[in-house]
């Protein structure tokens, strides 16, 4: 057990916590089965042995637990300091950074929001960079395709209508609505940032897998590219209090964070 959980915590920096072991054999058994190994034992020493098998396995560790409009109250405050932005700085396209996008769940939302709200609708609707540990993920996020019970996650019938079609036993995005937001992988702690600065980082959920240190090198690494007056969201269960000096509690947006040094 403790391979699997090096593994993980060598390539993403995530740790999985003692009283969470329980999730190792629910989470590999699909992996023990493509991989046709009869233990975890034998599948931790394949891991070891083969960097692909040793990528797989962190890969179904991950915690990717997501739901479209998850915290609807949030985003719709994140929709309004959007808008705000664009009425501050009108020649200025909003950009925003969805870290841990898991399946897309997040960034479709947001898009879906910002659609209906017309914001950008007579330049450009905010940019959209969405980043993932995962490949996986992010191939399904790209696909935009999600199950009955995924899409019913979060989605009224009026939403499901507008932005989706069904296909067979799926639900597709519409392709406009994809073309919206950039995915690309990234791993939060060692990753180049993406290039540019953004108005709104959202990174909900993911750091609660980090320890105290690499929690506050990815505070520190968001400081560097988030925009005098841009807001950081985190989960309901986070916070930078006690955790970070590069951000405070915003004064504008009750439970979102902004950056406590403002860099021209």
């Amino acid at each position: 057990m403790g391979i699997l959980t090096a593994i993980l915590e060598s390539r993403t920096g995530q740790q999985l916590a003692a009283n969470r072991e329980w999730r190792l054999e629910t989470a590999l058994k699909p992996l023990l089965r493509d991989l046709k190994f009869d233990t975890i034992e034998a599948l931790a020493s394949a891991a070891l042995r083969s960097p692909d098998i040793g990528d797989q396995v962190a890969d179904a560790l991950l915690n990717q637990e997501s739901s479209f409009f998850r915290d609807a109250a949030v985003l719709d405050m994140v929709a309004d300091a959007v808008e705000a932005m664009r009425t501050d700085h009108p020649h200025r396209r909003p950009r925003i950074w969805s870290a841990g996008c898991s399946f897309g769940q997040e960034p479709l939302s947001l898009a879906m929001l910002f659609g209906e709200r017309e914001i950008g609708r007579d330049t450009q609707p905010p940019e959209i960079v969405a980043t993932d540990v995962s490949e996986i993920a992010l191939t399904r996020a790209r696909s935009g395709r999600y199950s009955q019970f995924e899409i019913q996650r979060g989605l009224p019938v009026r939403r499901m209508v507008r932005w989706f079609e069904t296909e067979g036993n799926e639900w597709v995005a519409n392709p406009e609505l994809v073309r919206r937001i950039a995915f690309r992988r990234m791993n939060l702690i060692s990753d180049p940032l993406p290039i540019g600065r953004f108005d709104v980082i959202l990174c909900r959920n993911v750091l609660l897998y980090l320890n105290a240190e690499l929690r506050l090198k990815v505070f520190e690494r968001f400081a560097t590219v988030i925009r005098p007056g841009g807001v950081l969201v985190l989960g309901a269960g986070e916070t930078v209090i006690g955790q970070t000096d590069a951000f405070r509690p915003s004064p504008r947006y009750r439970g979102l964070y902004e950056p406590a040094h403002g860099v021209p």
